[in-house]
């Protein structure tokens, strides 16, 4: 089976945030999908932590080494879809891309990120549930 992660998944698995064990529980088993927008998206988050000093480049890369081994299959996903996505329910762009990957892929997302996981239910996604 095959379900899409998004970025606040895979920040809290590498940062070994409190939600990894249930994280890593509920997408056991599974073939992980994400938009290749996920590749940049963790590149901002690791610099924006570093530009305001809450870790080091040493701990950056070692975070991007930990990304690296997750086994994920990041696939493309059509701009216009995604504008489309993104004027439907007012969101950004990086949301409808995340939003387009599982409709695309026809399958769940799991999310810790509230608001994203309110507007795949609104567009037809099944979310999974992270408690």
């Amino acid at each position: 089976m095959n379900l899409v992660v998004d970025t606040s998944v895979i920040i809290a698995v590498i940062a070994d945030e409190p939600e990894k064990p249930i994280l890593i529980t509920k997408t056991e088993g599974f073939e992980l999908f994400a938009p290749y927008s996920l590749y940049w998206e963790i590149g901002n988050a690791f610099s924006a932590m570093l530009k305001r000093q809450r870790i080091t480049l040493e701990q950056a890369k070692a975070a991007v080494t930990i990304y690296r081994q997750i086994p994920l299959n990041l696939v493309e996903i059509d701009l216009e879809q995604a504008l489309e996505l993104a004027n439907r329910h007012k969101i950004y762009a990086y949301d409808a891309y995340i939003i387009a990957c599982a409709i695309n892929q026809n399958c769940a997302l799991i999310t810790l990120d509230r608001g994203l996981g309110h507007v795949a239910k609104a567009a037809g996604i099944d979310v999974v549930e992270v408690k």
